[in-house]
């Protein structure tokens, strides 16, 4: 299948950009890593790291521009508290991150795992380097999570995934006090039938905010003969009630197409946890796990997402 027509995001050459074997210490892989541009410009990554017994932390690694030259730190940056946060007992995964002007604060929301499934907790950090952990905020069965930046009619906005039954929606809640969550809205629905988005769909990276509205990007899962396959689509949501969705792609825009994508520990995933926005405003840098293996970086511009969305 020829997607050029497509091509709204344009993988890097020096894909995968991290793997195991850059780390200092023991891991098995390295992938969905949360990202955010510190003041200074540097690119942070919060990347899951796998260890060898399976479980998963937060490790920080950072990098000038945000391709190559990573610092990532020597041990491993978030562990899980299972002693204090019992919900955490078999790690903590897929991050993602959002700058908090009013309370000055990087929020991370990230899944909690134990044996009740994962959940969705947070965390709150000015440095990467001490967090304030709020505990389990959204429970099982629940993951695919990012705090909106600033309230919506003075309350905090959280976008996540509970699961019923067969099927999962991305779902928003809201919050006075971002530790007691309400007023729950299915935000998109994922489809029936055949669709490539029909069986399970989930937040991709934390929505992006635009002049037209908040613009997501979400994973589809279509399960096959083979297993499943998990591809990206978007949506565009009113900047003022983030529930109405305004518009949504019929195809996905980005699938695993390259080795290190079809082949790893889960084949045929892409997974973004985390952008960084150029300093024009325009220029995205989409971080994602490949086949929950390593990372990798796609480029593409916000402004031409939006035109192939009308």
């Amino acid at each position: 299948m020829n997607n050029h027509h497509l091509e709204l995001f344009k993988r890097h050459e020096r894909n995968p950009i991290l793997t195991a074997a850059d780390w200092l210490y023991p891991a098995n892989s390295v992938f969905n890593p949360g990202a955010t541009l510190l003041h200074d410009g540097t690119t942070l990554l919060l990347c899951r790291v796998e260890d060898r017994r399976g479980l998963s932390h937060l490790c920080v690694a950072r990098s000038a521009n945000g391709v190559d030259g990573w610092d990532i730190d020597t041990q491993p940056t978030l562990m899980p508290d299972p002693d204090n946060f019992p919900e955490e007992l078999w790690g903590i995964e897929d991050p993602r991150i959002t700058y908090v002007p009013e309370i000055k604060k990087y929020a991370v929301v990230y899944t909690a795992f134990s044996s009740s499934g994962p959940g969705v907790a947070l965390a709150l950090t000015e440095d990467f380097h001490a967090f304030e952990r709020y505990g389990m905020i959204m429970a099982p069965e629940d993951k695919d999570a990012a705090l909106l930046p600033h309230r919506i009619g003075g309350h905090w906005v959280l976008i996540h995934r509970p699961v019923s039954g067969s099927s999962a929606h991305i779902w928003l809640s809201y919050s006075p006090d971002l530790r007691h969550w309400g007023s729950h809205k299915i935000m998109l629905a994922a489809r029936l039938g055949g669709w490539w988005d029909a069986h399970k769909i989930g937040l991709a990276s934390p929505p992006i905010e635009t002049a037209k509205g908040w613009l997501v990007i979400y994973h589809g899962v279509r399960p096959n003969a083979a297993g499943s396959i998990y591809r990206l689509g978007l949506a565009l949501f009113d900047l003022h009630t983030p529930e109405i969705c305004l518009k949504r792609s019929d195809e996905w825009i980005f699938g695993p197409e390259e080795p290190y994508e079809r082949r790893g520990d889960v084949d045929n995933v892409v997974f973004p946890c985390g952008y960084t926005i150029a300093a024009d405003g325009d220029t995205i840098q989409l971080y994602y796990g490949a086949a929950d293996t390593s990372i990798a970086l796609a480029t593409g511009s916000v402004h031409a997402i939006l035109e192939w969305l009308k």
